[in-house]
């Protein structure tokens, strides 16, 4: 059973989710500076977009994100953490999440969200490299309930 497989559950995908949402707020919110600056006027413009937007992007592309990180995961549960080894090697981990949202985006229509995502894409995988721990443990909590 794959990652995915486990965390197929209505229930536990409308928390997860939820969980997603609020790890990604927070990360743009603890950002600085200039750049910090150009990610918050970004992300509220994709959030502007409609009411709920982020909470459906996330939840569209949670199956394909898990796919993405099954083989990291089961890599883990052979050394007993699947969630540390994910944060242990986030670089690679951040790699295999910014694959599912380039794909994403390359079939985007949406002009507002290109262009967000364009203008960071170069400098986001550090952000979301510091995402990984949360986001491990996310992924952890709900594959084990």
């Amino acid at each position: 059973m794959g990652l995915s497989d486990g965390l197929n559950d209505s229930n536990k995908t409308a928390k997860l989710v939820s969980d997603c949402v609020q790890l990604i707020d927070n990360q743009v919110t603890a950002k600085g500076g200039l750049g910090g600056l150009g990610l918050k006027a970004a992300y509220g413009a994709v959030k502007g977009i409609k009411p709920g937007y982020i909470a459906s992007a996330i939840e569209a592309l949670l199956p394909p994100t898990l796919k993405a990180l099954d083989p990291m995961w089961s890599e883990g549960m052979q050394t007993g953490d699947p969630a540390n080894h994910l944060i242990q090697n986030r670089s690679r981990t951040a790699d295999a999440v910014l694959s599912v949202t380039d794909a994403r985006i390359e079939k985007s229509n949406n002009g507002v969200v290109r262009g967000a995502y364009n203008q960071f894409r170069k400098s986001v995988k550090g952000d979301v490299e510091e995402a990984i721990p949360g986001l491990a443990k996310i992924i952890d909590n709900y594959s084990k309930s």
